[in-house]
């Protein structure tokens, strides 16, 4: 007989049915069928389905949340830009001179070929110059205009800082709210402008005017907003808000005022006015002659009798 390999063996077993003793005949074809049915119905196309189905429903899920916080971010900058309008449409005759006065005069410094008093070369003139070129002008104008400058100690929220503007105090309001204080700020934009900033951010700051001209009342309504605005930036770049982006810092530049330094313009003197407040020349008399051998370089003048 020969011998035959493992593999020829079972392949030429031809009895489907194996005999145990004390046991039923069993059927191999049956058991084999029996078990790919098994296997069949536990990964039937009903449950594929329904796997795939759960993680459709899943991502569907995430980009209905995504959809939802999309439409509540734009939300947010539309209502940031309707408040902003609402509050740089509010103004009133005395901020509109103020106003037209600080433009042309900033206007006309940067066109200017002369360069700043104080000879630096920067481009558009130096602030400290412009400011003091602008107080003049109101000043020049009639209102009563000053350079401030304010100052503030370090706490647990913000650092500490300082910073210089102008205001003008008008006393002239026949209502009894006593003087009104208006702050003008040569660079406002620039005050909220952001290195990493959003579209919707960069938009929202563009609408700033460059100078800023108004009451506390408005000012403090337009720092709020750009700081909410800046909070929502950073929280959307997922970056940490500075502490001198803060409101409490930005709001300390200009409410923080203990220096109030008015640039007053001093009219020309006639040469009569001049010369009298010259010190005068010691006089000396025949009786104090001797002084002068004291004091030999003393310049006296002879008493006329």
């Amino acid at each position: 007989m020969a011998r035959r390999n493992i593999g020829h063996r079972i392949l030429m077993c031809h009895n489907p049915e194996t005999e145990f003793s004390g046991e039923p005949p069993i059927n191999n074809s049956d058991t084999v069928f029996s078990f790919l049915d098994e296997q069949g119905q536990s990964s039937s196309p009903e449950s594929v389905n329904d796997d795939v189905y759960v993680k459709n429903g899943d991502h569907e899920e995430d980009e209905e949340n995504e959809n939802k916080e999309n439409d509540q971010g734009n939300q947010f900058w539309e209502t940031q830009h309707q408040n902003l309008q609402a509050v740089l449409c509010r103004t009133t005759s005395l901020e509109s001179k103020i106003r037209s006065i600080a433009k042309e005069t900033v206007k006309g410094a940067k066109q200017s070929e002369n360069g700043c008093s104080c000879r630096k070369m920067v481009d558009n003139g130096c602030r400290n110059c412009m400011m003091k070129e602008v107080c003049s002008r109101l000043q020049n104008a009639g209102f009563n205009s000053a350079i401030c400058k304010s100052k503030w100690k370090s706490s647990a929220d913000i650092p500490s800082g300082e910073h210089t503007f102008i205001d003008v105090v008008d006393s002239s309001s026949t209502r009894s709210k006593g003087e009104v204080r208006i702050i003008v700020e040569l660079n406002f934009r620039g005050e909220f402008e952001l290195a990493k900033a959003s579209e919707e951010y960069n938009r929202l700051v563009k609408c700033l005017p460059e100078v800023f001209v108004g009451k506390i009342e408005r000012l403090i309504s337009l720092t709020k907003i750009l700081c909410n605005a800046t909070k929502k930036c950073m929280k959307e770049k997922k970056i940490h808000v500075a502490p001198w982006r803060k409101q409490k810092y930005m709001q300390a530049k200009w409410l923080k005022t203990i220096e109030r330094t008015a640039e007053n313009n001093k009219p020309q003197l006639s040469n009569a006015e001049y010369t009298s407040l010259l010190p005068r020349r010691p006089r000396a008399s025949m009786l104090t002659m001797d002084l002068l051998e004291v004091l030999p370089n003393l310049h006296c003048a002879p008493v006329v009798a």
